[in-house]
């Protein structure tokens, strides 16, 4: 059973070690191209280990999850053994995770993703029952393997083969923007519990208005993230990966207030699952990554933006800050107009109110000046190039009008949220009333 473990590990991290070969000799033989070929396909490989990075992360976060479904329901389970993780051996997570995430991706190019599907499934067919006892095979085991297979394997592949590429952008970020949340709100503090104190059960004995009130500020406190995950996708043309970042800087939006709204996020949730959870582990974990985040990863953050940037990151962070929000905008919010129809009372009164919050940075005009066609709802243009319509153009307005004005339209972009904030304010105003432009007419 001993050496059926160390195998699990070893075979997996050796065709890891091949695969990392064989991508550095190809990048190796790009050296000698062009100089501009050859940059290019240094960065391929760049991308392809930091894709190799995150389809590790993604299918060891999703085998713990698989692991705890199997084990419900009746699908596989391990014998007792020292060195496991809830009773999944650590070394057969972690090489599953390896053979599930990195391997392929550094691959890709030899293994379309359909062939590495099938031959994952081909691997564990023939692996599972080869390693009784350590594993216990329930009868539906194959049925779990296929579940695995499309909820954890082909994500971390679908991760692992699009980071850095400049398509699928928005598939990408919900990607990540998921198995960050699975990590954040399950994985790290079921891992606290399991090495220090705290667990579940407090939450799941929730009343009802518990989990409401619960869910509730779990939302409120992971609205800057989501407006920071949304405004790297929108106006930077990246994600929240550290290998995978925006092409432009991003001053807009959350970031006109706060410089690591991400960051303030996690510790915060993670202070309120501690709290909950009664883990005085969990909460030391939130209190040393900010620790961390501060004297360790910063540093190294700012002189990879200042490379990146030059002096606009430096004129950025003279206004910004670290934890602590401003209560304005900065001055390098990009400037922004916005038209509004004068004809429509609750278009006026959205005007009105804007305007009470002295905005900055906005200038708002009457519909009837816009110089395009003609408007059917509000219009939003940033000199950055972005643009919005309709409830969305209104919350973007707010983001010019102070903290709690920005919060409330960080909230109003919520995905889902802006959808139906939308059709409500269509019924409202229904139909949707048209503002006309010069060059537009009723």
């Amino acid at each position: 059973m001993t050496a059926a473990r160390y195998l699990c590990l070893l075979i997996p991290v050796a065709a890891l070690l091949a695969a990392a070969r064989v991508e550095r000799e190809r990048a190796a033989a790009g050296v000698e191209r062009e100089r501009a070929a050859a940059r290019a396909e240094r960065d391929r490989v760049g991308c392809d280990r930091a894709g190799a990075l995150l389809a590790f992360i993604a299918a060891a976060t999703g085998l713990a999850a698989l692991h705890e479904t199997a084990t419900a329901a009746g699908w596989w389970s391990y014998a007792e053994v020292d060195g496991a993780f809830r009773g999944f051996p650590v070394d057969l997570w972690l090489g599953w995770a390896v053979l599930w995430g990195p391997v392929p991706v550094l691959l890709r190019r030899f293994l379309p993703l359909p062939v590495v599907l099938g031959l994952l499934l081909w691997v564990d067919a023939l692996a599972m029952p080869a390693l009784h006892p350590l594993v216990e095979l329930g009868p539906h085991w194959l049925a779990g393997e296929a579940i695995g297979l499309v909820v954890v394997a082909l994500p971390a592949q679908l991760l692992g083969r699009w980071t850095g590429r400049p398509d699928r952008l928005i598939p990408r970020v919900l990607l990540q923007a998921g198995l960050f949340a699975v990590l954040l709100l399950w994985l790290i503090p079921t891992v606290a519990f399991t090495v220090g104190d705290g667990g579940w059960e407090p939450v799941l004995a929730l009343s009802g208005t518990g989990w409401l009130l619960l869910g509730q500020a779990v939302l409120l406190l992971s609205v800057p993230a989501l407006a920071a995950v949304r405004e790297f996708a929108v106006r930077g043309a990246g994600t929240p990966f550290p290998w995978d970042p925006p092409r432009r800087l991003v001053t807009s939006g959350v970031y006109a207030y706060l410089a690591n709204p991400m960051q303030v996020s996690a510790v915060l949730l993670l202070l309120l699952l501690a709290a909950v959870t009664r883990s005085a582990t969990l909460a030391a974990g939130a209190l040393s990554a900010a620790a961390f985040a501060t004297g360790v990863a910063a540093p190294h953050e700012r002189e990879d933006l200042l490379r990146r940037y030059g002096h606009h990151w430096q004129d950025y962070r003279r206004e910004i800050r670290d934890w602590w929000p401003r209560t304005r905008p900065a001055s390098m919010t990009p400037a922004a107009r916005l038209w509004l129809d004068d004809d429509c009372g609750p278009c006026a009164g959205v005007r009105d109110r804007l305007l009470d919050g002295s905005p900055r940075w906005l200038t708002i005009e009457p519909a009837s000046r816009f110089p395009g066609a003609t408007l059917w709802r509000a219009r939003y243009e940033a000199a950055d190039g972005y643009t919005a319509s309709g409830v969305a153009a209104v919350a973007r307005a707010l983001e010019h009008g102070g903290l709690l004005r920005a919060y409330a339209g960080w909230v109003l972009l919520l995905p889902g949220l802006d959808r139906f904030a939308q059709l409500v304010t269509d019924a409202l105003i229904a139909p949707p009333h048209p503002a006309v432009g010069k060059n537009g007419g009723r």
